[in-house]
């Protein structure tokens, strides 16, 4: 029996971003090669000229997963019936910009955004928001989406663990498939925590420890972790444009791993809502190590933090506490 088709809400589609990640759900690396997509491309007014170029190149494309393009600007067309919506527009920081400034401007982006998700998404949609600041943007839709499960609102730091996984391997000369269980922990910023502590590589002669294989903790505990905290900056330094396709290629993975699951023994990092857990203030979306098993995610639990983590940890955790308390702030 061929499936029904999932409809996928990619927002700011016009945009860079949204440019490379279209083709990749159309080619079924978002939901897997069996599952036909209708896409649902929303943007701004401003853009909607562009977005219909886009929509044109798509048709052009002739994907045999694409069942159906849907270009707009309006939000409630493009939130109706959707099954995975991914949140790739928001408003820039700009030079001169202060965050306040910045954080008002996708305050009311990402409530308008959740009155309509909350009204006309499918009823178990998942969202990802990968637009900046991405923990607080997903917590305010959260805010004003309460009838969509809590569960069922993330933020991308896949990105983040990808360009952990990918320093790792270029370090020790491997392929990056060799290399698991990195973890970010915490914001999608500077302050986030890639952590290597519980990552192995395969080997000939099984699993190994990555702190054992390095054999270098001043490199894995400096230059390894600017490096993943600043690479945004340093592509934008290098191509003159934001990271697109690393962005968008991480947010097929964290789509695809949270619908198909994760491979056994293996654990991936998805911004979400905290429970608690590793003594993460709950009430913070925050990026912790999970599982995925049946379209839910899971907390790793029990791994060890030793005391330089938990400084680290407790480090983004206050962050997050700062910008939602900046959030609120342009609520009121």
């Amino acid at each position: 029996m061929a499936k029904e088709p999932a409809r996928v809400l990619v927002t700011g589609a016009a945009g860079q971003i949204g440019y490379a990640l279209v083709p990749m759900i159309a080619r079924g690396i978002m939901l897997g090669a069996d599952q036909p997509v209708i896409l649902h491309m929303l943007d701004i007014p401003p853009a909607a000229e562009a977005l219909n170029g886009v929509k044109m190149e798509l048709i052009d494309a002739a994907f045999p997963l694409l069942k159906g393009v849907v270009a707009t600007t309006d939000a409630v067309e493009g939130c109706t019936g959707v099954n995975v919506a991914v949140m790739v527009g928001g408003f820039p920081r700009k030079e001169g910009m202060e965050r306040k400034d910045v954080m008002s401007k996708n305050v009311s982006i990402y409530k308008s955004q959740a009155a309509a998700l909350e009204k006309h998404a499918a009823p178990n949609c998942k969202v990802l928001v990968v637009a900046n600041p991405a923990n607080t943007n997903a917590l305010i839709l959260k805010e004003f989406a309460p009838s969509i499960p809590e569960k069922n609102i993330t933020c991308l730091t896949r990105l983040d663990h990808n360009r952990a996984l990918g320093q790792v391997s270029e370090r020790l000369s491997v392929p990056v498939s060799d290399v698991k269980n990195v973890i970010i922990w915490g914001n999608h910023s500077s302050t986030q925590y890639p952590d290597v502590n519980h990552a192995t590589v395969k080997t000939s002669s099984g699993e190994k420890p990555v702190r054992e294989l390095v054999k270098n903790d001043e490199w894995l505990n400096g230059e390894f972790i600017s490096t993943v905290q600043q690479r945004g900056a340093a592509i934008i330094k290098a191509r003159k444009l934001s990271s697109a396709l690393s962005a968008a290629s991480s947010a097929c993975d964290h789509i695809r791993d949270w619908v198909v699951g994760t491979p056994e023994g293996t654990f991936v990092s998805m911004g979400v809502y905290s429970d608690g857990s590793y003594n993460v203030p709950s009430g913070l979306i925050y990026s912790f190590p999970v599982t995925c098993r049946n379209g839910e995610w899971t907390i790793v639990q029990g791994l060890p933090i030793d005391e330089v983590s938990r400084k680290k940890m407790d480090l983004t955790a206050e962050e997050l506490k700062e910008e939602k308390d900046l959030a609120y702030s342009c609520l009121s």
